[in-house]
This record gives C-alpha cells, sequence and structure tokens, in this order.
C-alpha cells in the first residue's frame, strides 16, 4: 500500500503541494490528473525520494520495488531484446550466478528463484511487450542504435513494463506512441499485476486503463473512484454544489452586513449590531478550486476554393526510389476531416510529406488547387525550434513588418501570453512549446492543416480547446494521433494505410480498436451461456451513451455538408464550368454514401444503450 500523509513540497519558495494525503492499496491502477505546471512529475520525484519533503511522509511496503521511465535507453550496439531483458536485474544477476555457483544449497536457491519470476519465459514475454509497442522481429534483434530518441524511449518504456517493478510510475507514456501502441499500452496496463500511477492526459487511457483517479488542484490531492468520465461528472457535482454553498454564504454574509450597516450608530441596536460582526466573522470563506481559464487556439480563416483541394491519381510515392505507398488515388476537399489509420511504418508521414510538399510523387499525378497553402505541424519540429529565442524572434521572422502588439496579439490567440512571448524557448513548458509550432504552422491562413501527434504535452483542457479549434476550422484537416479522444471527435472520415496503399475505412474508430485489440488475442470458444445476462456497469452505459452522442455528432456534421454542397449545386453559376459541376456532383455522391453508412452506425449505437437499459 502506498500511503502519503499530509506531504509539502515548494519550488523556490512557492508551495506546490501543501499537506497532501492519499492511500493507493496494492494492485489499484490509478490515473494522476490535473493542469499543467500543479506539480504532477514533482509527486513522482517526491515519491522515489528524489525529492526532500517539507512535512509529511510517503510509506511503501519494505523491499517495494519502484519503476518507471526516466529517459531513452543509451545508443549502443546491444539489441532491442537484450537491452529489455537486461531490466530484469534480479533476473539477470541470477542467471550470472548460476554459471559460477558451486554449493549446492545456493544452486538450489537460484533455481527455485528463477522458476519463481518465470525466468525461463522471459525472451517470449520481452518480445510479446516489444511488438506489442512497435517493434517486429526483426527490429527486436538490431542494435539501439539504428534507432531515434523517440523509439529508444519505447525499448525504456518495454523495458520497465518487462521488469514488473511493484509500484510502476509512468509519466505521459502515450507520448512517444502511436495510436495503436497506447491501444496495446491500455490493455496491458489494465492486467498489469501490481500498483500503477499514470500522469496522463490521454481520456480514452485513464477511462479504460485505471479504476481511479487522483487529482491534483490547489495544491491537494483528492481520490475519486471510477475512470475519467466519472471523475470528471463527480468533480463537476462538487464544484457546482461548492459554488452554490459559497453564493448562499455570500447572500448570508450581505444580509448581516445590511443589518449592521443599518443600526451600527443606534444605541437600542448596537448590541445586536456587534452581535452580527462576530457572526460575519465566523464566517469561514468557502472556497471553490481555481478553474484555468480555457486557452483556446485560434486558427486564421482561410478564403474557399473549388474542389478538390488535391486529387492524386495513380501515384507512387516514396525514397531513394523504394516505393512506400502505391496505386494512390485519392481527392481531399477543404470541408474534409480525415484521420490516418495504420501501424507505424506502413507509410502514414509518408503520405503526410506528399500532401505538404516534403515528397514529390515518383510515378502518377497529382493536381492541386492553385491558390492552395497547407499547414504542416509535427512533433520534431517541436524540437526544432530555437531554444535561445523567444516566441516573439520567432514570429517576427516571418512577419518582419508587423507591430509588437499585433505579434502578440497573434501569439496571444494560441494561449502564450505576454510573459511567455518574451521568455526563452529554452524555458517554456512543452505545452508552450506545441502551441507556438501550432501557430507558426498556422500562420498563412492554410486552406489544409497537417496534424501529426499535436496533443503532445498538451493538458485536457488545451486538448478540449483544440477540438474546438479544429471543429470551427474552415480549412481539412489531415490528423495523426493515438488520442482516440480526438479523432472522434474531429475526423469525420478514416484512411486506412497499409500494406503499401492507402484506402478508405469504413468502420468507426471503435470498430477499428476492436480489430486491432483482436489481432494480439487467440480466439475464444464460445460456450453457450446458461446464466441470466449480467447487467453491464455503469461505466459500460457511459462509454454506449459516449459512442451514440459521437454517431449523433458525425450524421450532423455529414447533414451539414450535404446541405452546404446542395446549396452550391442549386448556383446557375457552377453550371459555366462542366468540370466543376462534375466536381461537386461527386462529392454530393459520396456524403451522400457517408450518411448512409454514418446513419447505420448511429442506429447500432442506439440499439446497443437500449440493449443494455433494459
Amino acid at each position: 500500500m502506498l500511503r502519503i500523509s499530509d506531504i509539502s513540497y515548494s519550488v523556490a519558495g512557492r508551495p506546490l503541494i501543501e499537506h497532501a494525503s492519499a492511500t493507493i492499496p496494492d494492485g489499484h491502477k490509478v490515473g494522476i490528473v490535473g493542469r499543467n505546471g500543479t506539480g504532477k512529475t514533482t509527486l513522482f520525484r517526491l515519491i522515489r525520494g528524489e525529492l526532500a519533503l517539507e512535512t509529511g511522509e510517503i510509506t511503501l511496503p519494505k523491499r517495494a520495488r519502484i519503476g518507471g521511465v526516466a529517459q531513452e535507453v543509451p545508443s549502443n550496439e546491444v539489441s532491442l531484446l537484450n537491452t529489455v531483458l537486461a531490466a530484469d536485474t534480479e533476473r539477470a544477476e541470477l542467471l550470472e550466478e548460476s554459471h559460477t555457483a558451486t554449493d549446492a544449497a545456493r544452486i538450489s536457491e537460484i533455481q527455485t528463484r528463477l522458476a519463481d519470476i518465470d525466468a525461463w519465459s522471459a525472451e517470449a514475454r520481452a518480445s510479446s511487450i516489444l511488438r506489442g509497442l512497435g517493434f517486429t522481429s526483426a527490429e527486436q534483434q538490431m542494435p539501439c542504435s539504428d534507432f531515434s530518441g523517440g523509439w529508444r524511449m519505447r525499448v525504456a518504456l518495454a523495458g520497465v513494463l518487462f521488469s514488473q517493478p511493484d509500484l510502476l510510475l509512468l509519466d505521459e507514456p502515450t507520448n512517444y506512441l502511436d495510436l495503436e501502441g497506447a491501444l496495446w499500452l491500455e490493455t496491458y496496463l489494465a492486467r498489469y499485476p501490481h500498483t500503477v500511477l499514470i500522469v496522463s492526459h490521454d481520456r480514452e487511457l485513464l477511462n479504460r486503463a485505471v479504476g481511479s483517479i487522483l487529482h491534483l488542484e490547489d495544491k491537494k490531492l483528492t481520490l475519486y473512484q471510477g475512470g475519467y468520465e466519472t471523475f470528471a461528472e463527480a468533480r463537476a457535482a462538487r464544484l457546482a454544489a461548492a459554488e452554490s454553498e459559497a453564493r448562499k454564504q455570500d447572500a448570508r454574509r450581505a444580509h448581516l452586513q445590511s443589518f449592521v450597516d443599518r443600526f451600527r450608530a443606534k444605541a437600542s441596536k448596537a448590541v445586536q449590531a456587534q452581535s452580527r460582526l462576530k457572526m460575519i466573522a465566523k464566517l469561514k470563506p468557502i472556497t471553490t478550486p481555481q478553474e484555468a481559464a480555457l486557452k483556446r487556439f485560434t486558427f486564421p480563416t482561410p478564403e474557399e476554393l473549388s474542389p478538390p483541394i488535391i486529387r492524386i491519381e495513380n501515384g507512387v510515392v516514396g525514397y531513394d526510389g523504394k516505393p512506400v505507398l502505391s496505386r494512390l488515388d485519392l481527392r481531399i476537399d477543404q470541408d474534409d476531416r480525415i484521420a490516418l489509420l495504420g501501424r507505424n511504418g506502413e507509410g502514414k508521414s509518408t503520405l503526410s510529406k506528399l500532401l505538404s510538399d516534403r515528397l514529390d510523387l515518383m510515378q502518377g499525378r497529382m493536381t492541386k488547387a492553385s491558390k492552395l497553402r497547407v499547414g504542416y505541424f509535427a512533433q520534431h519540429q517541436v524540437d526544432e525550434l530555437h531554444i535561445d529565442e523567444t516566441p516573439i524572434d520567432h514570429i517576427r521572422r516571418l512577419r518582419p513588418t508587423e507591430t509588437p502588439s499585433r505579434l502578440r496579439a497573434r501569439l496571444g490567440g494560441f494561449g502564450i501570453g505576454s510573459e511567455q512571448a518574451e521568455t526563452l524557448v529554452g524555458r517554456l513548458s512543452g505545452g508552450q512549446k506545441a502551441r507556438l509550432s501550432l501557430m507558426l504552422a498556422t500562420l498563412d491562413a492554410p486552406h489544409m492543416l497537417i496534424l501529426d501527434e499535436p496533443t503532445n504535452h498538451l493538458d485536457i483542457e488545451s486538448r478540449e480547446a483544440l477540438v474546438e479549434a479544429l471543429t470551427a476550422y474552415s480549412g481539412a484537416v489531415i490528423l495523426v494521433s493515438h488520442d482516440m479522444h480526438l479523432l472522434s471527435l474531429v475526423a469525420d472520415r478514416l484512411w486506412l494505410v497499409k500494406d503499401g496503399a492507402v484506402a478508405p475505412y469504413e468502420g468507426d474508430l471503435q470498430s477499428y480498436r476492436a480489430m486491432l485489440l483482436g489481432n494480439d488475442k487467440p480466439a475464444k470458444v464460445e460456450k453457450p451461456k446458461t446464466n441470466k445476462p449480467k447487467r453491464p456497469s455503469r461505466d459500460a452505459i457511459l462509454a454506449l451513451k459516449k459512442d451514440v452522442k459521437i454517431c449523433e455528432q458525425r450524421v450532423e456534421k455529414l447533414n451539414e455538408m450535404r446541405e452546404k454542397v446542395a446549396a452550391k449545386l442549386a448556383d446557375p453559376a457552377i453550371y459555366e464550368d462542366t468540370y466543376g459541376v462534375a466536381d461537386w456532383q461527386k462529392k454530393y455522391a459520396e456524403i451522400e454514401d457517408g450518411l448512409v453508412r454514418a446513419e447505420a452506425l448511429w442506429m447500432a449505437a442506439l440499439e446497443r444503450l437500449e440493449h443494455a437499459e433494459i
């Protein structure tokens, strides 16, 4: 059991955590949430004993092993598989000793312990973890030096998962995973045999992989039972109750004060006035948790272009003469919201580079609208910012004639305040750097925005703001993300990049998730059920309701698109261009087809919910 008792800690004299307490039973999976800068990572360092507490104590069972991903594995010549195997130091030490031990009793102890920790299946377990995180069997035999820093972070994660510490501390583990790796981690953590604490802003991970939420807010810790959606509902009710009590107390204080003000000077009422002053003094202020101002994103509005803005016919793209994607027959319109699905290495980044003019076609034809502007955001661009310059310096280089006030207004539209605008980028948080890169990517009001993992380092409030901004944005969106919540709310088309091709995915995100997870599980033999079906849990009902809402929103969006295209087709002016009319007619047919599928998915979701609620 992990006990956090009355702990306090300050940074440079500023209290970060004050007299906070929480108890985590053994084997529990807990998500730690809170706005960026509230002290979640600091809490992990306090648990590991890397920082000294000012008050209180943190206790764990004796000999409990704490594990986490501190940094990427070194770039050396050791294979990925052997690197992961070496992470279980006890197994490695016992195996080494087994080759030199001569005492019969000690040899027996070593063999017994090796059997207890399942040492002989270690290679298969390590390989399975690496495979789940995206490494093929061939790649597992390659040296760490063959992989970039992001991939070596995955190896480090694989190592700590393999070593199975008694307390597993994970700080934003999905930041260096793709969607497939994040889904695998979600199911792995749900089955993990020991205690897990996860700092994360990934709503789906917090809904599926943990059983409770530890909220760090206003320097205090509050433990909520259930996943993130349950926590959000409970916290909203708590906030509403606190605000209601605060309003009642304000009204009570005002009433008492009005009596004092009226009768303070009257001798006959002096005693009563003094009595009410004492009552006012005894009223303890009811404080409500400080809500962060939602830092919105403000994307510039591009002018409308005639469809399609991009058309690719029989395209082939790759590197050094070797095709990665072939037979590309794709069309993108300005109102498209497309999510790219597919495992790492299948070609999602290659397609993104082709669409953003960072790669040329090897064969085939690509036509673009003549005035097309494309914005591109990828995680590596955040890392390529000039750390010795300020955000103002970055934008001034691109807009040298604009006034300082205009430059600051542009930064403010992405939640970068006046203080951060003059701060060196090297001192900004990861979220602030991501906002700066997003601002730079959209500076020219692009007609199409390509986003590769845009939510890394953004807290939940900022992710919700990004969803709102993308929903309001009038350009096309091409999205690659491990954040299922973002994908479900933004994307209305899914493209699957697989086996060297790109094709529409006919199902929804939930069916894609089920397909991915099903591939990693052995087929189950269905047994006849004789017992009465168990009523779904509250969390399951909430998940079904969420599916219904997402399906309904998709139908509404497609209806809006259909009305817009129908209005275009009703305009006599477009019939002057036969080629343009054909494009609009094809677009209308595609929307009609998509609407039929979306309505079918909506009805199926409603039926599942109705069946569950019976």
